[in-house]
C-alpha cells in the first residue's frame, strides 16, 4: 500500500514502487518511506509506504542530494578531475566552491545547459554494494581522497555506491530514480563559485530567486577563513586530531578566534555609542552565553551594560494567539507585550526608573510581583531573543540609538566534499544534547518539537537576519567531537515504530563518521557550548 498525501493506492506482486507510481499518475513522488526509513522507487514495493514529495524534509534532501550528483556528473563531462565542494545553504540553494578553477559567466552558463541534457537524458542513479577496501581503493584512484578518508573511519564491512553517468560517488542517503526527476533548476554565480539552485518550495516547477543575503554570505567567508586558520575542512580532518592528541590546542584556538570576534563587535558598539543591543538567532544559536560574553567584553572596554529579559513580557498564556494546531504561537511577534516593551524601554533609556513585569513560568501568568530597572545615560542596554531584529518590537527607538546582532550555529564542516553537513541539524544536535540534560526532555520530544522551531524561524527570524549590523556564526568546529557522546546513545534506541524514527537515524547516520572526544575539561568555561554540555560559570 502506498499512502500519498490522503489517498492510498494499492501495489501488485513484482511491483516497484516506480511502478505504483507511474500506474497511478504520481508524478512528484521522489522516494518512499517505509518502517521510517527512505527507499528510491527501484526497490521492491512490499509493505506500506509513505510517499516523498518536494513538500517533505526528506524529500527536498533527496532531491537537493541527486542534483548534486548531477552537477558532478555535469563537471566530469566538461572539467574532468577538477575538484567540487558543496558548502552552505543559501536561501533555498546550495554555495558550490570549484577548486582550482575560476569560472566566470559563460562557464557557468555551460554547466547549467550540460545539467539540463544530463536531466533530459534522464540517466539512472544505480546502486551497487562495494567491500569497504575497493570503496577506498577506487575513491583514491579518481583523486578523492576526502571521500577515501572519510570511509577509513567507519569499520563496515561494505558500503552502498551510486553510480550516474560513468562515475561513482557516495552519499549518505537515497536517490531520486533517474536524472530526469530533478529537472528544476538554476546556477547563478557567486564571488568564489555559485548556488545551486533548488526548486521555489512554493513553487516547484520553478527555481527558487538567489537569496539577497550579502552579509550572511559574508559570515560565511570570514568563516571559511577560520576553517583555513585552523586546517580542518572534513570530519576526518577532526577525526585525526581527536586520535593524534592534538584537540586541546585545537579548541584553545577555536575558542581564541570566538573571543576575537565577540571583543570585534563590543568595539563596534562602543563606536557607534549604541544605547540598544539587539541580539536575536534561532534555536540553539547559542543566544544566551553571547550576551554574558559581549557584557564581558563591554565591561573590559570600561563599560557597564545592563542586560534584560524579552522573557518577562509575555502574555498570559490564555491571551496568545493561536497556531494552526490550535496551540499557543509562543514563537509569533504576539506572544509578547510589544506595546509594554515599546513604552519601558524608552523610559529606561531616557534615564527613567521602571517597574518591570516578571513573568511566572510555572503558572504561565504574569506576576504580581515587579523589578525596578534604572539604566544611566552611558549605559547599553543588551536583549535577547527571536524577535530583537524585527523593528516593531522596538518602534519607539531611533534607529541610530539601536545595535542589532544576528547570531547562528552555521556549520562549516563537510563529511567529505560532496557531503555537507546542515546547519540545522547541528543546532538540532545541540538543543538535543541541552534538552535531554537540563531539561529533562526526552530525545523523541525534542524531535516531535523541532519542525515548529523551524517553522518560527522561516517567519520571524530568518526574514530579518540581513538587517543585523554584525553576525557571529557560534558554530565550533570542533563541537561534534564533543556533542556526540552526549545524546549518541539516546538517538540510536530510537526504533522504527517511533514517528520521529527517519530524523534520529538521519542524525546517528552522520554522527557514525565523527570521533568522540573526552576533551571536555579544556572547553572554557564561558564558552557558548557550555550551554549545551553543562559546566559554564553563566549559569551557577
Amino acid at each position: 500500500m502506498l499512502k500519498y498525501k490522503d489517498r492510498s493506492f494499492e501495489i501488485n506482486e513484482g511491483d516497484s514502487w516506480k511502478d505504483v507510481c507511474e500506474r497511478n499518475g504520481l508524478r512528484d513522488v521522489l522516494a518512499v518511506c517505509v518502517g521510517g526509513r527512505p527507499e528510491g522507487l527501484a526497490s521492491p514495493a512490499t509493505g506500506e509506504a509513505q510517499a516523498l514529495t518536494y513538500a517533505d524534509e526528506e524529500g527536498r534532501r533527496i532531491y537537493e542530494r541527486s542534483l548534486c550528483f548531477v552537477l558532478l556528473c555535469a563537471i566530469n563531462r566538461l572539467m574532468p578531475g577538477t575538484r567540487v565542494r558543496m558548502e552552505n545553504s543559501y536561501g533555498m540553494g546550495v554555495l558550490v566552491t570549484v577548486r582550482d578553477a575560476r569560472l566566470g559567466d559563460s562557464a557557468i552558463k555551460k554547466l547549467e545547459a550540460e545539467m539540463k541534457r544530463i536531466c533530459a537524458e534522464a540517466l539512472p542513479f544505480s546502486l551497487t554494494e562495494v567491500s569497504r577496501d575497493d570503496a577506498i581503493a577506487y575513491f583514491n584512484s579518481v583523486g578523492q581522497t576526502d571521500k577515501a578518508d572519510l570511509l577509513s573511519w567507519r569499520q563496515k564491512p561494505t558500503f552502498r555506491l551510486y553510480e550516474c553517468d560513468g562515475i561513482k560517488d557516495y552519499f549518505y542517503g537515497e536517490m531520486v530514480y533517474d536524472t530526469s526527476y530533478v529537472s528544476v533548476f538554476a546556477l547563478s554565480p557567486m564571488p568564489k563559485g555559485f548556488v545551486l539552485r533548488l526548486p521555489s518550495p512554493d513553487s516547484p516547477e520553478r527555481p527558487a530567486p538567489v537569496s539577497d543575503t550579502k552579509k550572511l554570505l559574508e559570515t560565511y567567508t570570514e568563516s571559511n577563513s577560520w576553517i583555513k586558520i585552523l586546517g580542518v575542512e572534513n570530519a576526518s580532518d577532526l577525526n585525526r586530531m581527536t586520535r593524534n592528541g592534538e584537540l586541546r590546542e585545537f579548541i584553545r584556538v577555536n575558542e581564541a578566534l570566538v573571543d576575537m570576534k565577540i571583543n570585534q563587535i563590543a568595539e563596534r558598539i562602543i563606536d557607534r555609542k549604541a544605547r540598544l543591543v539587539l541580539i536575536a538567532g534561532p534555536s540553539s544559536s547559542g543566544k544566551t552565553t553571547f550576551c554574558n560574553r559581549l557584557a564581558i567584553a563591554l565591561r573590559v572596554h570600561g563599560v557597564k551594560p545592563v542586560k534584560l529579559s524579552l522573557d518577562d513580557y509575555y502574555l498570559n498564556r490564555e491571551d496568545v494567539p493561536l497556531d494552526e494546531e490550535g496551540k499557543p504561537d509562543l514563537e509569533c511577534l504576539e506572544a509578547l507585550d510589544v506595546p509594554l516593551i515599546n513604552r519601558q524601554l524608552k523610559q529606561i533609556l531616557e534615564g527613567e526608573e521602571v517597574d518591570m513585569p516578571t513573568f511566572d513560568f510555572v503558572t504561565q501568568k504574569r506576576s504580581s510581583t515587579t523589578h525596578k530597572v534604572r539604566v544611566g545615560l552611558d549605559q547599553p542596554v543588551l536583549i535577547e531573543g527571536i524577535h530583537g531584529l524585527n523593528d516593531k518590537l522596538t518602534l519607539s527607538i531611533p534607529d541610530d540609538e539601536k545595535f542589532r546582532i544576528y547570531i547562528s550555529s552555521l556549520i562549516n564542516l563537510n563529511l567529505d566534499d560532496h557531503n555537507r553537513i546542515r546547519s540545522t541539524d547541528a543546532r538540532l544536535i545541540r538543543r538535543l544534547a541541552r534538552d535531554s540534560a537540563f531539561r529533562g526532555t526526552p530525545v523523541e520530544n525534542t524531535l516531535a518539537m523541532w519542525g515548529s522551531v523551524r517553522r518560527g524561524e522561516d517567519r520571524f527570524i530568518f526574514p530579518f537576519q540581513e538587517r543585523a549590523d554584525m553576525m557571529i556564526n557560534s558554530s565550533l568546529v570542533y563541537e561534534l567531537a564533543i556533542l556526540k557522546k552526549y545524546i549518541f546513545d539516546e538517538l540510536c534506541a530510537v526504533t522504527p515504530d517511533k514517528p520521529f524514527y527517519a530524523q534520529a537515524r538521519r542524525l546517528v547516520k552522520f554522527l557514525n563518521y565523527i570521533q568522540s572526544s573526552d576533551a571536555e575539561d579544556e572547553i572554557p568555561l564561558n564558552s557558548l557550548l557550555r550551554e549545551f554540555i553543562g559546566g559554564s560559570c553563566f549559569y551557577r
